[in-house]
């Protein structure tokens, strides 16, 4: 098989949505493509034959996790990823950067700050060289560079990878926007010299930053546009700023990046945001939401009794539900158990209800995508998102 490849098959005549097809030596992705979240190298509850069945076409692992536990000698070992997880179709890794940002009080000490604040930042201390964090599991402390993100995630192998970068949290001043965008530019730039030895067959996708403004965030498009990334990730949405704000990003971004690489939009996968980014041309996106839920007993269905996209059913309500979770769902699941059941596991905290649940809503949301890629095919994207919402 040849390396990466993107091309795109339809475009919607009313919106920006398009179908295309990711080339990878591990096979094809077929987009819009939802991608699901394997924190620690496994798509929780769920084996590598449930993730086939549901349609899994590819998922992500993070970097941080791994690289802690088990480490990277160990997945060296094995010589990637994919042999060491028996998985043998595509996957991503990201860059390490959202989950060291993010760790302790990082956050809170930091997304209100004005540049040049005295901060007290106990679990990271972040420079133009690098990041230095110490592990949530033992404490040890680690520095990660730009190159050292790169250098992990070749050892692991992913068929796409992702820039290190600065996340912008909401609510963020201007002037630390900035600089966090001027910083992942200038890592940008670093991990492309750090990529020059990848094989062919791995990608690597560029971060625009910028939070929420608007001449940032097109700055930050048309640099990370002008250099030789494979793909463009969009980042620093999803992290608290409301919908519009993030549709409002999309609006700002999309139109700078160049139509014949992909796009992955970072973080993001509620069901009335997949229309809204699908049809602002967005080819990929990864969540932790359906497995996330479904492990807390929350359920994917379509939009019935004015409950929205999920229920509770753990409720009492279902003790006696003789209904599928969702009478429209031919998954394995709703074929063969009804809500009664799946109650009464979440109630004994039986492991089974966790791999049900997390089952269903990766089936529900692939079967959602084949249904958008399909409707984008025919024309009607309009009418399928009129339809859901």
């Amino acid at each position: 098989m040849s390396g990466f490849d993107f091309k795109i098959k339809y475009n919607d005549k009313r919106s920006n949505a398009r179908v295309g097809v990711i080339h990878t030596v591990h096979g094809d992705i077929q987009t819009p493509a939802f991608v699901p979240v394997g924190t620690q190298a496994t798509v929780k509850s769920l084996d590598n034959q449930d993730l086939e069945k549901v349609g899994t076409q590819v998922f992500f692992i993070n970097t941080y996790h791994v690289y802690l536990r088990p480490g990277l000698e160990v997945v060296k070992k094995f010589g990637g990823l994919h042999c060491f997880t028996g998985w043998n179709k595509p996957l991503m890794t990201d860059s390490a950067g959202f989950q060291i940002f993010s760790l302790g009080d990082f956050n809170r000490q930091r997304k209100l700050c004005l540049q040049g604040e005295t901060l007290q930042v106990p679990l990271v201390k972040i420079s133009d060289k690098g990041v230095i964090f110490r592990s949530h599991l033992d404490g040890s402390e680690h520095f990660f560079t730009p190159e050292k993100s790169i250098e992990a995630q070749m050892i692991l192998g992913a068929d796409i990878m992702i820039a290190f970068d600065e996340c912008t949290f909401y609510p963020a001043t201007y002037d630390y926007a900035k600089q966090a965008m001027l910083r992942t530019h200038e890592w940008a730039s670093r991990c492309l010299t750090a990529a020059r030895g990848k094989p062919n067959g791995q990608a690597l996708y560029g971060v625009v930053q910028g939070g929420i403004f608007e001449d940032l965030r097109k700055q930050s498009a048309k640099y990370i546009s002008s250099l030789p990334f494979e793909g463009i990730a969009i980042g620093g949405v999803s992290v608290g700023e409301s919908k519009k704000e993030m549709r409002d990003v999309l609006d700002w971004v999309v139109p700078l990046l160049p139509a014949e690489k992909p796009r992955h939009l970072l973080g993001v996968g509620e069901i009335d945001d997949i229309f809204s980014l699908v049809e602002r041309g967005i080819d990929s996106f990864d969540c932790v939401m359906p497995t996330r839920l479904g492990r807390m007993g929350q359920v994917l269905v379509r939009k019935v009794e004015d409950r929205g996209w999920k229920l509770d059913i753990t409720k009492a309500m279902y003790a006696s539900d003789k209904r599928p979770i969702d009478e429209t769902c031919d998954c394995l699941v709703c074929k063969n158990y009804h809500r009664a059941y799946l109650h009464h596991l979440f109630r004994a905290r039986e492991l089974l209800a966790y791999r049900l649940a997390t089952y269903h809503n990766l089936y529900f949301l692939e079967k959602l995508m084949q249904d958008i890629r399909q409707s984008i095919k025919e024309g009607r994207l309009a009418q399928l998102k009129k339809e859901w919402l």
